[in-house]
């Protein structure tokens, strides 16, 4: 069994279950509904983008399991640099989208490397769990992976947050850019809080 592969599939579901929510709760909100069709394609993108960096996070504690050692302490760093070429890839591939970015990366950087670093504990211990027989719950209680899970998602909600603010948008649309972000980050917590509420309350497996 590829234990990181099928750790990959799991954190890409929950991302999806994510961000379809989020989606649905966009659709029926105002002023949303208004920037949906410039938000939605960057949304989903976005988070192909992150599932990707994701899987580097996770490669990244499997093969720390496989050495017997702790990540080193500059891998969080080196998945961060990394994740800037994820970026540069990303950007090239909505080049043709009636979208442009400016990215905020002294905002969103610190953010990332919080999450990466969460991402990597995470990680290193369902593998760790996995390679021993044993379940996750068997080393950690449904509402710690909860609140595990929470956290990473508070970030990325902050930080896409962030990243949305430098998607361009009509010239209507541009005065109500910070009420949108402020409006987005909170319907983004909201879905968050909803995933971390159905894992504390999945019963063991």
């Amino acid at each position: 069994m590829d234990r990181a592969a099928a750790l990959v599939r799991l954190n890409r579901q929950v991302l999806e279950r994510f961000s379809a929510r989020t989606v649905a709760e966009l659709r029926q909100a105002l002023p949303m509904r208004v920037a949906l069709p410039h938000l939605e394609p960057f949304l989903v993108r976005n988070l192909e983008k992150e599932i990707r960096k994701d899987a580097m996070v996770v490669a990244c504690a499997r093969d720390a399991l496989a050495a017997g050692a702790p990540p080193a302490p500059d891998a969080a760093r080196a998945l961060l640099a990394r994740a800037r070429q994820v970026d540069r890839e990303f950007f090239a591939s909505v080049a043709r989208l009636p979208v442009r970015f400016d990215v905020p990366y002294a905002r969103i950087e610190p953010l990332r490397l919080r999450r990466i670093q969460l991402g990597l504990t995470l990680a290193g211990r369902i593998l760790g769990a996995w390679h021993a027989g044993r379940r996750v719950c068997d080393v950690m209680p449904r509402t710690e992976l909860a609140r595990e899970v929470r956290g990473i998602l508070a970030l990325y909600c902050e930080e896409t947050a962030a990243l949305s603010e430098g998607v361009s948008l009509p010239a209507l649309l541009v005065p109500l850019r910070a009420g949108l972000a402020g409006k987005l980050l909170e319907l983004m917590r909201g879905s968050a809080e909803h995933i971390a509420r159905d894992i504390a309350a999945q019963k063991p497996r």
